[in-house]
């Protein structure tokens, strides 16, 4: 991490804070049979698990995202990072701590061995879902061996339409 590295970090913190509070929020609703009203709203997942790579500012990002979001989150990034990772956490539960909230909500796995990571997957009484970011090796095991609903990011199938009449060139 650079000096400017964690001013950025910073910096997207503050603009995730100054956003909306997506909880609670009505997406929509209609009358049901017999005048049930159904409504539906955003609510927090629970808790949430994110495997990640050697990229630290994926620590403030994903742990801003999910507390912004009302989730608790355990963060399991790699060695390669494992000294930022635990300052930033630490930060993280400071400021949370100061402000009144859980600081718990917002935790770090330092054990860093594959054992950890796939004892992780299996944390089905406690994971809400998990989520890996990082290379297509990462998200391909995490699909494969988790045994918790998986979100998968990152790599996948993108598919994309040009009209005959669309400039190709441009499209």
């Amino acid at each position: 991490l650079t000096e400017k590295r964690v001013e950025e970090m910073a910096r997207g913190l503050e603009d995730l804070a100054a956003l909306k509070d997506p909880i609670g929020q009505i997406l929509s609703g209609w009358k049901g049979a017999q005048d049930i009203e159904i409504t539906k709203v955003r609510v927090p997942l629970g808790v949430v698990g994110i495997i990640y790579e050697a990229r630290p500012n994926v620590t403030a990002d994903a742990a801003g995202i999910c507390f912004k979001t009302g989730n608790a989150v355990i963060l399991r990034g790699s060695g390669e990072a494992l000294e930022s990772n635990k300052a930033t956490v630490a930060l993280l539960r400071q400021a949370i701590r100061e402000a009144g909230g859980p600081e718990d909500g917002v935790l770090l796995m330092e054990d860093v061995s594959r054992e950890a990571a796939a004892e992780l997957m299996r944390l089905n009484q406690y994971l809400s879902v998990l989520i890996p970011r990082g290379g297509a090796g990462l998200i391909r095991s995490v699909v494969k061996e988790a045994t918790v609903p998986v979100i998968e990011t990152g790599v996948g199938n993108c598919h994309i339409y040009v009209d005959q009449s669309a400039d190709l060139a441009m499209a």
